[in-house]
């Protein structure tokens, strides 16, 4: 080979790498928005993905009412359920349910949609002004019968649960998470929806984001991806689980909306706020109670701490599990330590030998659906015993003599007394919900405890915020404030609720603690810190802390926003109101709260203290009155409910009714027998009706609950004081008049 021809490949060769550099270097600007372009786009290049996805739960997450979807037998049935009987029908390709209507009148109405295939399908019915609600029969697709999902006593046509009220409301309860590019274009004015989708199930852009950039990319005649945008969508399948988990976990989740327009690749934490191990949501030990889904349970356990992920186990594209049998777990288990007798001491092929019949146990929700606990954790009898949690052994074992404390026997036989969990996190958040002084310090160390999940740290540290007021609690959440995980910070925050500065050196230490957050990289935390900064004077904040302070309340408003079709949204956005002193803001807001959801709790009562304060009396009595009607209908419906009987005692005590005060928040006090504000409510009554050894016993159980509390021992002193005092007065006194 001659020297010019070695010359010439070289320079061919410099050039191929600069054109290769250059396309590897020519990237596509900053700032691009991709947009949806719908699942026939997606299957032309990806038909094998399409084709598995197709007839799955997220296929058949909602559809139209058509023949080919509709699975109910609405050949003229009917369901008769506490008085109220509904009936099925069809006509042609349309399907009727007739059954009771807002106004408390039977009338027939069109079902528009069907949601879901199995084990259930539910209906769905246009009202008026784009308001699409859940129809409250459903059909059970393995028994072929229909059913009503709420088996209890149904709720009157003027009550929020009733099935046209706002709990059973499509638009802002269910179409977000079973549709695709969901928009609810609430218009609060009109309260009317004009919302929209782009398709009708959870498509292919749910979970990967919109695709236009990506259709943009493999269509470009580059040899790379783009170096700033990859493949243009959701990196689901990286090194980091939690890109994946964060993009399942919004819809597989009890939260809270923090801010609008979650896509699939968002930080969860930008967006929602995790429920946390709250009572009547979880058990004590984090087992599932109320409807939770997965996610907070899933964040508990050893499998989310050692990166696994939900494609591990569930197929993404059918969303079935990869296999029904044993195999799903000994795909990293090892089979021959943990599939067979020595380990799970059943029979083989029985039931009690199959990995989630011990490791997530099943609950029933909406009466026939099967819900797993994805909490993975071991059966723990023995807590049962303790504190009173459900475990999986008692599921199948219930002949007489299978108690728990036999069952824990067994476990201990078999295993031996250790567990690597003892203390178990459950007995010491059941501790602290019975807010006993022996929590606080096993509350202070789960609160820190990196073996345990984020959920349950941050629960800590609520409960050491919400029930105990000694120094070392204090501290425990004001170290929490700092913490590593954004969802801890945000529980650490949120106990500042209900402690609000009453002076400038106690505003000035919030803001202390408090303004640091305001530039916290996870919005939820940045929200969370504006909301309690609100209303802190201007001169208290320098110019820098003043700018991170407005950036993040807009934040916060516009989250809040984004559920303005919630009478609670605008309850959130009146207190704001109140807390920067915009009154005629506060008062409109209270005002669309009520008008909005006008037999919701809450509003009122709020109204009437600021109307009270202005002067508004008379309109504030009125408002008070109408508040206590719809608790003592809540209390009746949920009678077990301490907060409802709390809120009541206060509204009727309000409206002087003090008799039916008294007898309200002794019920609260019963129910839950540990709560201070509870306790302190039913003192204070005690005291203004000047029953003196009421008053006293009730005193001393609130120092009982928190010994070190000066304010508690403050009012006992002042209680025993008045009781001298009225023993020294001559004759009967009368009862003080209501105020």
């Amino acid at each position: 080979m001659t020297l010019r021809i070695r010359y010439s490949l070289l320079a061919l060769l410099g050039v191929a790498a600069v054109l290769v550099s250059l396309d590897w270097w020519i990237a596509v600007p900053e700032g691009r928005t991709a947009e949806y372009v719908g699942r026939q786009t997606c299957a032309e290049c990806h038909a094998a993905q399409e084709k598995k996805w197709s007839g799955s739960d997220h296929d058949l997450a909602m559809d139209l009412a058509t023949p080919e979807f509709v699975l109910g037998d609405f050949e003229n049935t009917q369901l008769e359920h506490h008085g109220i009987t509904s009936r099925m029908s069809r006509r042609g390709d349309e399907y009727f349910v007739a059954t009771e209507g807002p106004d408390g009148q039977v009338a027939e109405f069109r079902v528009k949609y069907v949601f879901g295939f199995r084990p259930l399908q539910q209906y769905l019915a246009e009202l008026e002004k784009g308001h699409i609600q859940v129809l409250p029969v459903s059909w059970d697709t393995e028994q072929k019968r229909w059913f009503y999902a709420n088996p209890d006593e149904p709720f009157g046509p003027h009550d929020p649960l009733h099935w046209t009220g706002s709990a059973q409301n499509w638009n802002h309860m269910c179409a977000e998470c079973h549709t695709t590019n969901f928009a609810k274009n609430y218009d609060v004015k009109t309260d009317t929806y004009h919302s929209s989708y782009s398709e009708i199930d959870v498509s292919c852009e749910s979970c990967h984001g919109p695709g236009s950039l990506h259709v943009e990319l493999a269509e470009a005649r580059s040899l790379f991806w783009d170096r700033r945008y990859g493949f243009g969508l959701a990196k689901l399948k990286g090194d980091d689980p939690t890109t994946e988990l964060e993009t399942c976990a919004p819809c597989h989740s009890r939260r809270q909306r923090v801010f609008p327009e979650f896509q699939a690749g968002d930080r969860y934490s930008d967006h929602f706020r995790l429920a946390l191990l709250d009572d009547h949501l979880y058990h004590a030990d984090g087992q599932i109670d109320d409807e939770v889904y997965v996610y907070g349970s899933f964040t508990q356990s050893l499998m989310y701490e050692k990166g696994v992920r939900c494609t591990d186990c569930h197929d993404p594209h059918t969303t079935r599990v990869k296999f029904e049998d044993n195999r799903l777990c000994t795909q990293c288990h090892i089979p021959g330590k943990y599939d067979g007798p020595v380990h799970h001491h059943h029979a083989v092929g029985s039931r009690g030998a199959r990995c989630v019949e011990c490791h997530m146990p099943s609950k029933n929700y909406m009466v026939v659906d099967p819900r797993r606990d994805h909490s993975l954790r071991v059966p723990r009898p023995d807590l049962t015993v303790s504190i009173g949690t459900p475990n999986a052994c008692n599921d199948c074992h219930t002949k007489e003599i299978e108690t728990p404390a036999w069952a824990a026997e067994k476990v201990v036989e078999w295993y031996g007394p250790k567990r690597r969990q003892d203390p178990h996190y459950g007995e010491i958040i059941h501790a602290g919900r019975a807010s006993d002084p022996a929590a606080v310090d096993p509350l202070i160390k789960l609160a820190r405890d990196s073996k345990v999940g984020p959920i349950v740290r941050a629960t800590a540290v609520s409960l050491l915020g919400q029930y105990f007021e000694n120094q070392e609690a204090r501290n425990a959440v004001e170290r929490a404030a700092k913490d590593r995980d954004s969802r801890v910070r945000v529980a650490a925050l949120r106990t500042l609720d209900d402690r609000p500065p009453t002076s400038p050196e106690q505003a000035d230490e919030l803001r202390k603690r408090v303004a640091p957050l305001l530039t916290d990289r996870f919005r939820q935390v940045r929200s969370e810190a504006a909301r309690l900064l609100a209303g802190t004077p201007s001169d208290l904040l320098d110019a820098a802390e003043r700018a991170s302070f407005e950036d993040a309340l807009k934040e916060y408003q516009i989250g809040v926003n984004a559920d303005n079709d919630l009478a609670g949204a605008h309850m959130s956005l009146a207190l704001l109101n109140e807390r920067l002193n915009r009154t005629d803001a506060a008062v409109s807001e209270y005002r669309t709260a009520i008008r909005i959801e006008p037999e919701m709790a809450g509003a009122r009562s709020n109204l009437a203290n600021l109307l009270s304060r202005l002067g508004n009396e008379k309109e504030a009595m009125q408002l008070r009155i109408k508040e206590a009607e719809l608790l003592e209908r809540d209390a009746g419906l949920l009678p077990d409910s301490g907060i409802l009987h709390y809120r009541l005692g206060l509204a009727n005590y309000l409206i002087g009714r003090e008799d039916k005060a008294v007898v309200a928040l002794a019920k609260a006090c019963e129910l839950e027998p540990r709560s201070p504000d509870f306790l302190m409510a039913l003192t204070l009554l005690y005291e203004k009706q000047r029953r003196w050894g009421p008053a006293i016993k009730a005193a001393q159980k609130l120092i009982a609950l928190q010994p070190e509390n000066r304010v508690f021992q403050q009012v006992l002193a002042k209680i025993q004081n008045g009781a001298s005092r009225s023993q020294a007065e001559p004759g009967p006194q009368p009862l003080p008049q209501p105020e």
